[in-house]
């Protein structure tokens, strides 16, 4: 340099406007010695060429600090470096563990936990593989050399580190080839400078470094004694040395993480694989925008079914897959809680098939005070009225952050105000206790649709699961829907036989909905509706919400969100884009690999982006259709 004005250096900044393109962010955990933070420059240099910018993230175990960072940075790269204490995988040393570097572990534990949570795309490099799988649920063999995998504490004693993870996600285990393998050990801690190639990797052609790559097998370099023993059920093991050492693994959950054994910062080979990171966290960051541009509205949860358990909503609560911290980590801005009121069989009470909330205030509503202690006196109409109350005392004590909806208009000002959006819905009719006033009564409480009924038939209409007691709507059920009409709230249609479909179309003078169904021509099941119903709900300006309910998906083997998908595109190429939507199910058994919780609902948008899917028509699936619908019925 032999220029050291910096105005010569401004000018060409000042010169355009804007004066930089916006780039994906990049956060690189960093190394710690003696005092001092510090990473190697190839490591950023990769992201920048990649297109990126980067930015180095100090091992700090401060909540504040690790989450404001992940609030700003589209991707993260956890990098290479000494040791993990093995305490931390419930694991005593072995005689081949080497220096361990305690300033780091907490802290890259923690912000790969809740970058896991936040979607956020990873790559994890050496060191950075190995703590994807500590921090979700694997396990790391402390030395290739003298060591054999302990066996893995979960069996008996779950760890805090992996009691997390969803029972949704199948599970793939890297094989002890290195103690199988007819090929001998071959030497991981290389003396050749860091860009030398020095053995092979064999890749699985049905993974992300084939993808990147093109080839299944190539040449890295090796500066490593430890290795992943486990990827869990988190991570599938996609690459191995010719020993049998894993040197790849990718999620198995439809997720931007990537992990590899090999330093590909000091190879020129290594660039497409930033260029991998930096994609993906550049779709991250668009999808991220979009969620904060549109409403996110999920028309279908069930989550008041855990009251009685005491659930906190507040929390990130394993119980439960809708609350306030999943919902913020998925960017979802509102949700449809419904009250679901399970139908009686011949000779069976109500009341013994339900349980009332559990308070979360000692000053109770005059309905819910009696239920707690006398549940017997509940009826489908107190106990709707019920769930109701808890809910808004669930509002009253989190209002800075959450509000009870009743129009689009609502959630409009919720987004505007930063605040999330609940609006109220009824999941079977048998909440009117078959007295016609009380639609008018849940009206005012704010109840923005009614499912007519659930699985078997009651005294407004035959469901899908039912016995053909009335071949379709009854009378009651009539003067229901008109009423309903009247009073602004939306039929829906979910779980309802065939014949009472019709007839409610034929009876409504407002679009009704289907609030979390699917297709039955890719899953025959009498719940899901078939491309006759769908064109006739299209016709009457309805919409359908495909649902997560892996029975409703798939009738074999496990339902992913790619099969969510192909219910979705399947009803967009029979019923038009204005039609369709997302009522997941979650907290009523719906939910599947890739989209188990509120979480995770920006991965549905990451896959339609994928799709090259417009922005207004994701605007559409993600609620525009339903609140055109919804504004109909209010309007009426």
């Amino acid at each position: 340099m032999n220029n050291f004005n910096i105005q010569s250096y401004l000018d060409p900044i000042y010169a355009a406007y804007p004066e930089a393109e916006r780039q994906p962010i990049i956060g690189i955990t960093g190394n710690y010695a003696d005092g001092d933070l510090t990473l190697r420059e190839k490591y950023y240099q990769q992201v920048i060429a990649a297109g990126a910018t980067p930015i180095v993230i100090p091992p700090i175990a401060d909540k504040n600090t690790i989450i404001n960072i992940l609030d700003h940075i589209d991707g993260l790269i956890l990098s290479g470096g000494a040791d993990f204490n093995p305490l931390w995988s419930g694991e005593e040393p072995c005689q081949g563990l080497g220096h361990i570097n305690a300033q780091r572990d907490l802290p890259e534990l923690l912000i790969t936990r809740l970058a896991y949570n936040r979607q956020i795309p990873m790559l994890g490099i050496c060191r950075g593989m190995q703590t994807l799988a500590m921090a979700l649920g694997g396990r790391v063999t402390q030395d290739i050399n003298t060591c054999t995998a302990q066996p893995s504490p979960l069996t008996s004693h779950p760890s805090p580190l992996t009691s997390h993870l969803s029972p949704l996600t199948s599970r793939f285990s890297a094989s002890k080839k290195n103690s199988q393998s007819a090929t001998p050990p071959i030497r991981h801690n290389q003396d050749a400078r860091q860009s030398e190639l020095t053995h092979s990797v064999n890749i699985r052609r049905d993974s992300i470094l084939y993808d990147i790559y093109g080839e299944e097998k190539i040449y890295v370099n090796s500066f490593h004694h430890q290795a992943v023993a486990d990827g869990g059920k988190s991570f599938r093991i996609t690459a191995h040395a010719a020993d049998g050492v894993v040197e790849g693994m990718e999620s198995t959950e439809y997720k931007a993480i990537l992990g590899v054994q090999w330093h590909p910062e000091w190879l020129e080979s290594g660039l497409p694989i930033f260029q991998w990171l930096v994609d993906q966290a550049r779709q991250f960051s668009t999808a991220k925008h979009i969620h904060h541009r549109i409403i996110t509205l999920d028309t279908h949860c069930d989550t008041p079914m855990f009251f009685h358990q005491g659930i906190r909503f507040d929390q990130r609560d394993p119980r439960i897959l809708v609350d306030l911290h999943k919902m913020t980590e998925g960017h979802q801005s509102s949700v449809i809680m419904a009250a679901y009121l399970p139908q009686p069989k011949i000779g069976e009470q109500f009341s013994s098939l339900v349980k009332p909330p559990a308070p979360l205030t000692s000053q109770l509503s005059p309905l819910n005070s009696p239920l707690s202690t006398l549940p017997s006196q509940l009826t489908p109409f107190s106990y709707a009225n019920a769930i109701f109350d808890h809910i808004e005392d669930i509002v009253r004590k989190n209002s800075q952050y959450i509000s009870i909806a009743r129009t689009p208009a609502d959630l409009y000002e919720d987004k505007r105000k930063g605040r999330k959006s609940i609006m109220l819905a009824i999941e079977n009719a048998l909440a009117l206790d078959h007295q016609l006033q009380n639609v008018k009564h849940f009206a005012q409480r704010g109840v923005v649709y009614m499912t007519l009924c659930h699985n078997g038939d009651n005294d407004i209409c035959d469901s899908a699961k039912g016995c053909n007691t009335h071949n379709g709507v009854s009378q009651f059920g009539e003067k229901v829907i008109q009423q309903m009409n009247q009073q602004g709230i939306m039929v829906d249609l979910s779980h309802a036989g065939e014949k009472s479909f019709y007839d409610a179309l034929d009876i409504s003078q407002t679009p009704i909905v289907c609030s979390h169904s699917s297709c039955r021509a890719l899953c025959d099941h009498p719940r899901n509706l078939t491309d006759d119903q769908m064109r006739a709900l299209a016709q009457a300006g309805g919409v359908m919400q495909v649902t997560l309910y892996h029975g409703f998906l798939r009738q074999e083997g496990e339902a992913t969100i790619l099969d969510a998908l192909a219910h979705l595109e399947h009803a967009i190429k029979v019923m038009g884009i204005d039609h369709v939507g997302l009522g997941t199910d979650f907290d009523g058994d719906g939910g599947v690999r890739g989209l188990a919780d509120s979480s995770e609902m920006i991965q549905f948008t990451l896959h339609l982006l994928h799709r090259k899917y417009s922005l207004r028509d994701i605007e559409k699936i993600w609620g525009a259709n339903w609140l055109r619908v919804m504004t109909q019925v209010q309007n009426h």
